[in-house]
């Protein structure tokens, strides 16, 4: 039964690695596949812990204390202190598609297919003892068992077939399902990714559980164990020998360079990273598994070494010790352990050695030996690929299992691991050297890798295959003891130590002697400048690329290896990133040339990638040699034409770097170091901008919170903003933009000039700020004193307005009142010559010139207060001008003048009333002032203006007096014997003008005329209507006849003027001072009045007003209403207008009283 459940347990195991497995591929195929995994990935790579780990660093703990942690040292600092390193190699992977530890070496040394051919072989040679090593383990530990429960001594016999046997299919039908899912061999592999981090987990806790039950439970505890290492002389003396520094060292650089270089290792370090936090997340989770996984292996070999006996193999003490200690579970679980830390290793290597087989042996070789067939064939190669890597991984499981049962079967497991180990070993020189050294080449490569190897060999494998007593191991090669493969020249050490040393060293020696004895090829020098990180850009040597091969044939060939569907998407990716449409007809050019490589690069690997397109450039009837020179060429071409582009940038007085998504440094150009003053050494290709501005920090250019929002500002992409620099006082003006695959572009400029200029404007202007505002205070109180005695004069001029106006006021009391009683006089003596009749008419005439002169004081006192506000309107000049001569036209015949006003049809916006009284006081002027010939009033165009001009043939006006007539009461001496008047006409004029804010202009030649003109912005709006003019038809007694009228003023002497002049036109009049005795006499006459008559000052606060509103509310509410005042504001002409109530000022004009009541009385006639 137990038998059976060995069984059980392995086959149980690997059928939970299966579903695992397909689980993470159903996962990747049903969302985004570049999402990034840090923890799967970083557990991942604990796939460099093998059954080594498990079983046989107790084994060489057992006899070298110590020394077993050498093989987790290397990986250790490589992790801690070199993960630039690795970073570095990850980036150069995915900028040119690698796919694995061959395809690397081979594409810095100029896409050699010699060198990834062998270092195909030399992976394939040097893992295949490796993965014979997890066979072994996998054995041991099933024997062990099998002997413990006497398995083998049943009558059934359980086993006729080793169980490593059925283990090695089991992996390579896991490994042919889930590792050659794709020919793209950078497409990440999910679910064998997902099923080696279970594994990692597996065995550390298994390892854990079962070292610390053996340590602190069994065995009577951990006491036993401690005295042991203090006092028992077998584990003082194992302690003791893992103590010489030369293996110390060795054993480190050893495992250094497999962390590196192992085919599975690069394979899971580099091929499958997906992104910058998976490598952050490893760089210490992967560090402290190792040091976790390892600390119990000490105590474990001390409890073997105590409770075992010598027939049992130190490399199975971790299962022996629960066995003996009768816990099957803890059996059973150590043994579930061990098969995951075997299995894990053989999965990941078979798969990563597939891959190179297939590319860098099979695929090359196919190429070369029937490349003309393959060029006209145009079937799908994706499968035949696949197939191959599929066959290579069976071959290969199979070649362990050979290998193990062959030679391994004596050999401790830790010595098959440090054999593959030194193998892989010479990966190292031409890895790591080329990475840095420039210079090497594939010569160097292949005479160093290719020697170093033969000496391993020589040294290492073959004393492991022949055993240390073959005459050919003793004696050495035809029996010279100089030659003997364990002390080759007679250097006497440890064999590992002595292969190690003498492999290395003439790897490293013929490196540098085949990279020194030839030139580089242009591809080599490319490739070289690609690994290399490089400043100065090399010389610029532009050379043309022709074919006649078309972006169909192109993709057509692609097709075969990648499939259809993946060239078309990588080709829509190439379009979308160069921002142009292919053209399949078209003929490629080295930029879709170089793509297209690349895109056959991550299929078949670098150096078969360019054999292909070899192939596809001989129809142009090129030989091999001249195709591989053109893609040379063309590799060189971009090469140069991108150098070209760096040599221009290194001209600039910017700065520019180029970030990748993970803003780590892709791209950047002299100044940017300049400027920022950091070191060449940060002038590296995938240098983190965080690192940048940690630098920044130390050197004390700018604090933390600076260097944090520096990175979030380039990361927003924010535009010009400013970085000061402590040392060197330089402030930049940077600014970041998107790139179009994701990347940011960065400028740095100084402008530290153009800031201290700033700056001293700045102080500049603070300073004349300062004096100004200085001045401006003085300003200020120099103003307030102005503004206090402005308004004092305001108030004084307000006053004066006031005065004027009430005075005008009480004097048109009476002046109404007399010309009242004069008015009534003239029209009862109308018709009859009499002295009486002349007297009458002289004395109207005086009390209208009082009048006049009172009407004009009132109007200038207004226009000076700037009472008087403009209303304006669109209106038409020719109807002010009809209107004019309307007015004027009587005097001009009085006169005997010719009078002509010219028609208009300009269209301006203006009051028009203001306007009107301007044009009349310059017409009255003209003709008052003319004694024969004519006055002549027009408009004129002047561009968008019009002119309004008054011309006269009168006395004119001289040139000293031309100032002085638009002042008040200035009147010429010619003028005063010509005509009367007041001096007080132009200055009504020139005040209106003002109002308006228009320009008179005046020219005059004496006794010869003189000629106004009014210049007047013309207008596009349209027409005010006209306002409706009352009709004004003789006064006539009969007409007022019958009508009733109310008049009320608190000035009798008013009223009975009033009575009288309208009773002498026929109305019956109804007066009263007060609202009161008002309506009570018109209670008494039984009589609603037509009209009412009222002045707006009434005793007893009432105001004409109010008395209106009174009276039409109590008899009829649509009463004709005439307020008579002297106020000749605005607000009351509002109000009156407002109410429907007629204004006439005060001294009340008898003719516009007598119009407005024979319209009343017309109206009242067509009614009835």
């Amino acid at each position: 039964m137990q038998g059976g459940l060995i069984i059980i347990v392995a086959l149980g195991y690997l059928a939970i690695l299966f579903a695992v497995a397909a689980y993470g591929d159903r996962k990747s195929r049903g969302g985004p596949s570049n999402l990034p995994r840090p923890n799967i990935y970083a557990f991942s790579l604990a796939v460099y812990c093998t059954s080594w780990t498990f079983f046989g660093s107790v084994g060489v703990a057992s006899q070298a204390g110590f020394q077993f942690f050498t093989i987790y040292l290397g990986p250790i600092l490589v992790f801690t202190l070199g993960y630039k390193l690795i970073e570095r190699m990850i980036t150069l992977s995915k900028s040119e598609k690698i796919t694995s530890i061959a395809d690397f070496l081979a594409s810095r040394y100029g896409k050699n297919a010699w060198v990834a051919a062998l270092a195909a072989v030399i992976a394939v040679i040097g893992t295949v003892p490796y993965i014979a090593l997890q066979l072994k383990a996998i054995s041991d530990s099933v024997t062990l068992m099998a002997h413990h429960y006497d398995v083998f001594d049943s009558a059934q016999q359980t086993f006729h077939v080793d169980i490593s046997l059925i283990v090695a299919l089991f992996l390579s039908v896991f490994a042919i399902l889930f590792g050659t899912r794709h020919a793209d061999a950078t497409e990440h592999q999910d679910g064998l990714i997902l099923a080696v981090a279970l594994e990692s987990l597996v065995k550390i806790a298994v390892f854990l559980m079962v070292g610390g039950a053996v340590v602190l439970f069994m065995f009577d505890g951990p006491g036993p164990i401690i005295d042991a290492i203090r006092h028992d002389e077998r584990v003082v003396s194992a302690i003791s020998n893992g103590s010489s520094p030369a293996t110390w060292i060795v054993m480190t650089l050893l495992s250094a360079s497999a962390i590196l270089a192992l085919p599975r290792q690069f394979h899971v370090t580099v091929v499958e990273n997906r992104s910058e936090s998976e490598l952050r997340r490893a760089i210490w989770l992967f560090p402290l598994y190792l040091v976790v996984i390892n600390l119990l292996v000490l105590p474990l070999a001390v409890a073997g070494m105590l409770h075992l006996g010598p027939e049992v193999s130190p490399d199975s003490y971790v299962l022996a010790l629960p066995l003996s200690a009768g816990q099957d579970f803890l059996a059973f679980l150590t043994f579930t352990g061990g098969l995951s830390a075997a299995t894990a290793m053989v999965i990941v290597a078979s798969v990563a050695l597939a891959i190179m087989i297939s590319n860098d042996l099979v695929i090359p070789l196919m190429l070369w030996r029937f490349g003309g067939r393959l060029r006209r064939d145009s079937g799908d190669w994706t499968r035949v690929i696949l197939n191959i890597r599929r066959v290579s991984i069976f071959i290969m499981l199979i070649a362990a299992f050979a290998y193990y049962r062959a030679a391994a079967d004596s050999t401790q497991l830790a010595a098959i691991g440090l054999l593959s180990f030194a193998a892989v070993a010479q990966f190292a020189p031409a890895l790591v050297i080329g990475l840095f050294w420039r210079g090497a080449n594939a010569r160097g490569a292949l005479l160093g890798m290719g020697a170093g190897f033969v000496v391993w060999t020589y040294t290492l494998l073959l004393p492991t295959l022949l055993g240390g007593e073959h005459p050919f191991i003793s004696n050495g090669i035809f029996g010279v003891d100089a030659l003997r493969p364990q002390s080759l020249f007679g250097l006497q050490a440890a064999p590992l130590d002595h292969g190690v040393f003498w492999s290395l060293l003439v790897n490293v020696v013929l490196l540098f002697f085949g990279s020194l004895t030839r030139d580089q090829s242009p591809l080599e020098r490319l490739q070289a400048l690609t690994f290399v990180p490089h400043d100065q850009p090399q010389g610029v040597k532009i050379r043309r690329f022709r074919t006649t091969i078309t972006i169909s044939d192109l993709k057509t060939t692609l097709s075969r290896y990648v499939g259809r569907e993946r060239t078309e998407r990588a080709f829509a990716a190439f379009e979308e990133r160069e921002g142009r449409l292919l053209d399949g007809r078209q003929t490629t050019d080295i930029t879709v040339v170089r793509y297209a490589e690349q895109i056959l690069a991550s299929a078949v690997g670098s150096s078969s990638a360019r054999l292909v397109l070899s192939l596809l450039f001989e129809k142009d009837g090129a030989s091999s040699r001249e195709t591989v020179q053109l893609l040379d060429d063309a590799s060189e071409a971009l090469q140069q034409n991108r150098d070209l582009l760096q040599m221009a940038l290194n001209q600039m007085d910017q700065g520019i770097s180029v970030f990748d998504n993970n803003l780590r440094l892709t791209n950047w150009n002299t100044q940017f170091r300049a400027l920022l003053g950091l070191p060449s050494a940060m002038g590296q290709f995938g240098y983190p901008l965080k690192l940048i501005t940690e630098r920044l920090v130390a050197d004390e250019q700018i604090d933390e919170q600076t260097a944090l929002d520096a990175v979030n500002n380039i990361a927003s992409f924010k535009r010009a903003w400013q970085l000061p620099m402590r040392r060197g006082g330089r402030i930049l003006e940077i600014r970041s933009n998107p790139m179009p695959d994701g990347g940011i572009v960065v400028t740095y400029t100084d402008i530290t000039g153009r800031v201290e200029a700033d700056e001293a404007l700045q102080r500049a202007k603070e300073s004349l700020e300062h004096r100004v505002a200085a001045r401006t205070a003085e300003l200020t109180t120099v103003n307030r004193e102005l503004a206090r005695a402005q308004a004092l004069a305001e108030e004084a001029n307000l006053g004066k307005t006031r005065f004027l106006a009430a005075a005008g006021h009480d004097i048109s009391q009476p002046l109404n009142a007399a010309r009242l009683y004069t008015s009534s006089l003239v029209e009862r003596t109308t018709g009859k010559r009499s002295p009486d009749r002349e007297i009458a008419v002289k004395i109207d005439s005086s009390l209208q010139a009082v009048e006049n002169i009172i009407g004009a004081v009132l109007d200038i006192s207004r226009l000076d207060a700037g009472a008087m506000t403009p209303n304006p309107s669109v209106f038409s000049l020719g109807e002010v001008l009809a209107q004019v001569k309307t007015d004027f036209q009587p005097l001009a015949d009085e006169k005997g003048l010719e009078f002509v006003v010219v028609p208009s049809s300009a269209v301006v916006e203006s009051d028009r009333n203001l306007l009107r009284r301007l044009v009349q006081n310059l017409v009255s002027n003209a003709l008052k002032y003319t004694k024969t010939g004519k006055v002549l009033v027009g408009v004129r165009s002047d561009g968008d203006d019009a002119l309004i001009c008054v011309h006269d043939t009168g006395i004119g006006i001289s040139s000293k007096k031309a100032k002085t007539v638009f002042r008040e009461f200035e009147r010429l001496s010619e003028g005063a014997r010509i005509a009367s008047g007041l001096g007080l006409g132009l200055s009504i004029v020139d005040r209106i003008s003002r109002v308006l804010g228009l320009t008179i202009e005046m020219k005059s030649r004496q006794n010869k005329g003189t000629m106004f003109s009014v210049r007047i912005p013309r207008t596009e709006a349209e027409l005010t209507a006209k306002p409706a003019r009352v009709t004004r038809t003789a006064a006539s007694r009969q007409v007022l006849a019958g009508m009733v009228v109310a008049c009320i003023d608190n000035e009798e002497t008013i009223l009975s003027g009033m009575r009288v002049l309208l009773e002498g036109w026929g109305a019956k009049v109804i007066a009263a001072p007060t609202q009161k005795s008002l309506l009570k006499e018109i209670s008494k006459a039984a009589a609603v009045p037509d009209v009412i008559i009222a002045d707006y000052h009434l005793d007893e606060g009432h105001n004409g007003l109010d008395v209106i509103a009174a009276v039409r509310s109590r008899l009829a509410p649509h009463m004709f209403a005439i307020l008579a005042t002297a106020d000749r504001s605005a607000p009351l002409r509002a109000a009156a207008a407002n109410a429907e109530i007629h204004i006439l000022n005060k001294p009340l004009k008898p003719a516009a009283l007598r119009a407005l009541l024979s319209s009343v009385a017309q109206e009242r006639a067509a009614a009835e």
